[in-house]
């Protein structure tokens, strides 16, 4: 039976069985399916990477395979970082569909993942979607049966002769798991809203902006609308702090400014982590923005020289000073070996991003990334090195173009020396943070607006959840100038809070413990983390709270309702 044949069965009512999958671990290491570098900890891979102990480490979930199966109505498994042996005994289940969701990196564990399923369940039809499907010629590459391009929910509702202009469902879903701080395992969590897809700016380099077509594609027109999504979300999840996964959240004003309508309304206060861009940050304003209470933004900086349209004639570091005073941690983001970059100039933009003293710094080498104008360029102009393999496509080792002024060796020691430069000059990200969340209160506690006193509290909270970390921070500091750093923040934190209480200093002893567990983990042991696997069924699946595996684990969930 051809694929169109079985197809065209389940469009006469044949009830068919979805399996959304990402690809298999392990993660982070040298095999025939991966590379080292290409970690999946986000922040640890590509952000805090050379800080060592004070290295943030967490794992994101496959946010969108639970997004599209919360929004289909055929019975969808989710599959999320399975081992192959895990792959294997789920797709023996009999699936009619395997959607397998990849990025370029991630190339041939697809590819293996197609095979598999050829082998063990030979009926199954194969959908491959995500960035990796931008690879060209992917159908011929990869074994499968059909290629899902830009928004996955159009594509999946119209793929299973569903009504694609139908209301978006939000899963609950946790925005990261197994957090941990210098090996102290984070109590707090914050739930993701997606409130919509791709984004018009349209740089040369972006992968996503180029997956969408350069539009935005809004899953929730109006404040009102994401507002109940967000208070559903709260109750369910137990939490008010929020990361948004949108490429430039406040570029739809009118949006956000009738969100932070209701949120006032009702004295319901979220608290946000963000992308945006600054042209946009400063068309919102600043003082919305402490409303609102944006307490993280994502922010492309890039380059001095190669100043993008987002970021011509605005002064970056007075805009990020000011962000900071208002209790807003940045992630400055910067692309190095870009086409002015030589060896002799390279380091001022590398000194420019690290002058603006964000809590956070991201380097990242320019990307060429498959369909983006930045690819189909160098490929015209021959630049491309497709002798380096996709799994080292990822922008954290050694670049995949020719460039005039740096070989792919020189690449990967610049980009390690830009994070040991940072950590150097600037400190511990966690120092950081916590100094500018103690500007945003000592900035807010007596202002006039009661929405700010509100967010001074929230700066308070993280502040003092914070207290007992500070000794262990000094502990660990090698720098003298971050030693004082520290000293100056515990001095303002005992005038602001008082003295330690006896259960803080009994939890120092505690954290303690953790923090030498980790210090000779990363000393002794050479090991990278893994995420656990998770497997979940859609609300069609089961009508009612069902115990599902998570390998390793037996967890409750409600219908729609993810737990992390």
């Amino acid at each position: 039976m051809t694929q169109e044949m079985k197809h065209a069965e389940f469009k006469k009512g044949k009830i068919m069985k979805l399996l959304l999958t990402s690809v298999f671990k392990p993660f982070g290491v040298d095999d025939e399916f991966g590379r080292k570098e290409n970690k999946i900890e986000l922040f640890d891979n590509q952000v805090t990477r050379e800080q060592g102990i004070f290295s943030l480490r967490f794992f994101h979930n496959s946010l969108g395979l639970y997004l599209l199966a919360e929004n289909i109505n055929v019975p969808t498994t989710v599959l999320d970082f399975p081992t192959i042996k895990e792959f294997i005994k789920e797709i023996k289940k009999g699936y009619d569909y395997i959607g397998i969701s990849f990025i370029t990196p991630n190339f041939k564990k697809a590819q293996a993942m197609a095979e598999l399923i050829r082998e063990h369940s030979p009926k199954t039809q194969i959908i491959l979607g995500g960035h990796g499907t931008r690879i060209p010629d992917i159908k011929n590459l990869i074994d499968c049966d059909y290629v899902a391009t830009g928004d996955g929910i159009y594509w999946l509702r119209q793929f299973f002769n569903e009504d694609t202009e139908k209301p978006i469902k939000h899963p609950a879903i946790k925005s990261a798991f197994s957090q941990q701080l210098m090996g102290v395992p984070l109590p707090t969590y914050s739930a993701v809203i997606m409130p919509g897809v791709g984004c018009p700016n349209g740089c040369r380099f972006c992968a996503t902006s180029h997956f969408f077509e350069k539009k935005y594609t809004p899953y929730y027109k109006t404040g009102k609308e994401l507002y109940d999504v967000m208070v559903n979300i709260s109750d369910k999840l137990k939490t008010h702090d929020f990361f948004v996964m949108d490429e430039n959240f406040l570029k739809a004003k009118d949006r956000v400014d009738e969100l932070l309508y209701y949120m006032k309304k009702d004295n319901n206060l979220f608290n946000f982590a963000i992308f945006s861009s600054a042209e946009t940050i400063i068309n919102f304003g600043i003082k919305k923005l402490a409303e609102l209470g944006v307490m993280f933004i994502w922010l492309g900086i890039e380059s001095k020289v190669d100043v993008y349209e987002k970021n011509k004639g605005i002064d970056i570091k007075k805009l990020i000073a000011e962000l900071k005073e208002n209790g807003i941690n940045i992630l400055g983001s910067g692309i190095l070996f870009l086409e002015h970059h030589t060896k002799e100039n390279i380091s001022q933009d590398i000194d420019y991003l690290l002058q603006m003293e964000t809590t956070y710094t991201q380097f990242m080498q320019l990307g060429p990334m498959p369909q983006t104008q930045l690819y189909l360029d160098y490929k015209e102009k021959g630049l491309l090195k497709f002798d380096i393999p996709y799994e080292e496509w990822h922008g954290q080792h050694r670049i995949w173009f020719n460039h005039p002024e740096f070989t792919p060796e020189d690449t990967q020691r610049i980009l390690k020396q830009a994070f040991i430069k940072d950590f150097e000059k600037n400190g511990p990200s966690i120092l950081r943070r916590l100094e500018t969340h103690m500007k945003g209160y000592i900035n807010f506690k007596d202002a006039p607006d009661y929405i700010l006193r509100q967010r001074a509290n929230y700066f308070k909270s993280v502040c003092l959840e914070c207290y007992p970390l500070l000794p262990l921070i000094k502990l660990y500091c090698k720098n003298p100038s971050h030693k004082k750093r520290v000293d100056e923040l515990y001095g303002l934190y005992q005038k602001e809070f008082g003295k330690m209480s006896i259960s803080e200093i009994l939890k120092i002893i505690i954290i303690f413990g953790f923090t030498v567990k980790e210090f000779l983990r990363l000393h002794k042991i050479i090991s990278q983390r893994q995420p656990k696997t998770y497997l979940s069924k859609n609300s069609v699946t089961e009508s009612k709270p069902e115990i599902i595996s998570q390998i390793g684990k037996v967890q409750e969930l409600a219908p729609s309702l993810v737990e992390f």
